[in-house]
């Protein structure tokens, strides 16, 4: 269970930093290609840590 917290906990770290670094991101309203792609790598490691956890994703 640690592998994915900690999977979880570094793709959270990365996107954050990606926030706070990129130029883009500042610059626009909008998220870059890059935090668009960190923040989907984030959501699916949350999926995974709620799985590996027993517990069940919200489905809308």
């Amino acid at each position: 269970m640690s592998t994915a917290n900690d999977a979880l906990e570094n793709a959270r770290l990365t996107y954050e930093q990606h926030l706070q670094t990129c130029r883009q991101c500042h610059a626009d309203a909008a998220l870059c290609a890059v935090a668009k792609h960190l923040l989907r790598l984030y959501n699916l490691a949350r999926r995974d840590r709620l799985r590996a956890t027993g517990q069940h994703t919200p489905t809308a």
